[in-house]
C-alpha cells in the first residue's frame, strides 16, 4: 500500500522535448521542500491557488531554469495533501536535473496513478470516479470524452450509492432480527424488500444492458474487412476513409499484410482491418497473410465481407457465407457488401438471397465511384447502435463494473428466490450482503490491496 507520509514527483506532461512541461509534487511539505529552491520569494507564504515567477537553483546556487510554480494547498487540491506544480522549458536536461533535485532532498518518484490514488484514499475521489479520470486521459471521440466526463463528476457514483442505501437499511432490519431470533420476530416487512429488490434489480439489469452499447463507446468497434483476392477490399477501406491509405492494383493478392485505420460514424470509432485476400496460395508470405486474416475476423464485432458481382455466383456466396459462419458463430454480425455494381449495373440483389442472405444485411456498391458508402456507413452504425446515443441515462463502459453489477444481480435473484422460498432470515441477510458487497466494490467502499493495484497500474505515471 502506498505511504501518504511520502513526497511523490513525477512528470505530469508527456516526455520528448516541447516548449513547456510540468513537474507535479504532492505530499505534506512539498512547498516548503520546492521553496528550499525557489531563489525568488517565500512560498511558504503564499496562498493557495496562485502562481509564481522565479528561478529554481540547485544546492550550489546553480540556476536550473526559469519556472512558473502553481500552489495547491490541502485539503483544496487534486490529491487534498498539499501539491505544487512547476511549469519548466520542456528540455530533456532540465526536466531531469530538476527531478533529481527534488529526489536527492527527500522526495520519491511517484508510482503510476498514485496522484489519482491518494485523492481515492483521502476522500477527494470514489473509486468509479477515479477510474474516470484514466477514461477520460485517454478518450478519443466526443461521446467517450461526455461519458467519462460524466462518470469523473460523480452522476455514476451517486446512484449506486443511493440503491446500496436502500438496501443497507433493509439489510440493517433482517440483522436486527438476526439478534432477536429466538423471540421469532420479523423486523423487515417481507412483501416490501420483495418491491425493493424487484427495484434494483430492473435499474441494474438497464445498466447491465447498456455495457455492450458503452463498451463500443469506449473501445471502439474492431472491424474486418474480408474476401476474396482482388474483390475490392482496399478500394473501399479507401472510400470509407475518404482517403487513399491501402494500395489498389488489379493484380490479385496485393494486400500481403493487415491494414489498419480508424473513422468516426456519429460518435463511434470503427476500426477497420483491410485483410489478405481468402484463397488457396502457395506463396509463402500470401499465406501468412491469410491466416492473420483469420485471426482478425474471429477478434471481430463486424466482419464486412465484400464480393465482385461479377465473378461470384449466389451459390457461391452462400458457401463462403457458410463457411464465414461456422468460424465466427451463427449469431455472427457480418455484412455482405455486393461490389463492383458499376461493372454489372444489372445485377438483382435479391438474387443472392437465402436463409441468411437478405435486405438488412446486403448492400451493393461501386467502391471505386462511392456508390452506397453513406449508406454502407449507415448501416454500420445501425450494427452496433439500435437508437439513438443519449448520454441523460447512466451508461456503464467499465467491464469491472459490469462484472461487479451482474454478480450483485445474481445476489439480488438468490434473496428472491429465498424470500418466495420461505427460507430463514440469516440466509436471506447472507444474499443481501452479497449483494451490498458487490455493489460497494464499484465506488470503492469495499475494495482491497490488489483491486486498487490493479485499478491505477494503469494509469499514466504523473497522474
Amino acid at each position: 500500500m502506498t505511504n501518504l507520509n511520502d513526497i511523490i514527483i513525477a512528470l505530469a506532461t508527456p516526455p520528448g522535448v516541447g516548449a513547456i512541461a510540468v513537474i507535479r509534487l504532492s505530499g505534506n511539505g512539498c512547498i516548503d521542500l520546492v521553496n528550499s529552491f525557489f531563489a525568488t520569494k517565500n512560498l511558504s507564504e503564499e496562498k493557495s491557488h496562485t502562481i509564481h515567477f522565479g528561478k529554481i537553483i540547485d544546492e550550489n546556487k546553480k540556476t536550473l531554469d526559469e519556472v512558473l510554480v502553481s500552489i495547491f494547498r490541502n485539503p483544496t487540491s487534486y490529491t487534498k495533501e498539499d501539491v505544487i506544480e512547476i511549469s519548466c522549458h520542456g528540455s530533456q536536461y532540465i526536466i531531469q536535473h530538476i527531478i533529481n533535485l527534488f529526489l536527492r532532498n527527500g522526495a520519491r518518484i511517484a508510482k503510476q496513478g498514485e496522484f489519482t490514488l491518494r485523492a481515492f484514499l483521502n476522500g477527494q475521489l470514489d473509486l468509479s470516479q477515479a477510474e474516470a479520470v484514466a477514461d477520460l486521459i485517454s478518450s478519443d471521440n466526443e461521446k467517450n470524452h461526455e461519458l467519462a466526463l460524466k462518470q469523473m463528476r460523480g452522476g455514476f457514483s451517486n446512484e449506486i450509492k443511493n440503491l446500496r442505501q436502500e438496501l443497507i437499511d433493509f439489510g440493517a432490519l433482517l440483522e436486527l432480527e438476526l439478534d432477536f431470533g429466538e423471540e421469532d420476530v420479523e423486523f423487515a416487512d417481507r412483501k416490501k424488500l420483495e418491491e425493493l429488490i424487484e427495484k434494483i434489480k430492473g435499474y441494474i439489469y438497464s445498466l447491465i444492458q447498456s455495457f455492450q452499447l458503452g463498451n463500443v463507446i469506449k473501445s471502439g468497434v474492431a472491424t474486418a474487412i474480408v474476401g476474396k483476392p482482388n474483390a475490392g477490399k482496399s478500394t473501399l477501406l479507401n472510400a470509407l476513409i475518404n482517403e487513399d491509405r491501402a494500395i489498389v492494383s488489379e493484380i490479385a493478392g496485393t494486400t500481403r499484410d493487415t491494414i489498419e485505420e480508424v473513422f468516426n460514424i456519429n460518435g463511434i470509432q470503427f476500426r477497420l482491418t483491410d485483410t489478405a485476400g481468402l484463397r488457396d496460395s502457395q506463396d509463402i508470405i500470401e499465406k501468412i497473410g491469410i491466416e492473420k486474416t483469420k485471426q482478425k475476423i474471429e477478434a471481430s464485432n463486424i466482419v464486412i465481407y465484400v464480393f465482385d458481382v461479377i465473378t461470384t455466383s449466389p451459390n457461391e456466396l452462400i458457401s463462403e457465407v457458410n463457411v464465414l459462419r461456422q468460424q465466427l458463430g451463427i449469431n455472427s454480425k457480418i455484412l455482405l457488401v455486393a461490389n463492383k455494381m458499376d461493372l454489372n449495373p444489372y445485377t438483382k440483389p435479391e438474387s443472392y438471397f437465402s436463409d441468411f442472405v437478405n435486405s438488412e444485411n446486403l448492400i451493393t456498391t461501386s467502391a471505386i465511384n462511392n456508390m452506397n458508402i453513406e449508406y454502407l456507413k449507415e448501416k454500420l452504425f445501425l450494427m452496433v447502435v439500435d437508437q439513438e446515443i443519449s448520454l441523460d441515462k447512466t451508461i456503464v463502459t467499465n467491464a469491472r463494473h459490469y462484472d461487479a453489477l451482474t454478480k450483485s444481480y445474481e445476489a439480488l435473484n438468490a434473496t428472491l428466490h429465498g424470500l418466495n422460498s420461505g427460507i430463514t432470515g440469516d440466509f436471506i441477510a447472507m444474499d443481501v450482503r452479497r449483494a451490498l458487497h458487490f455493489l460497494g466494490e464499484i465506488t470503492g467502499e469495499i475494495s482491497s490491496e490488489d483491486l486498487l493495484d490493479s485499478i491505477f497500474s494503469r494509469f499514466c505515471i504523473g497522474k
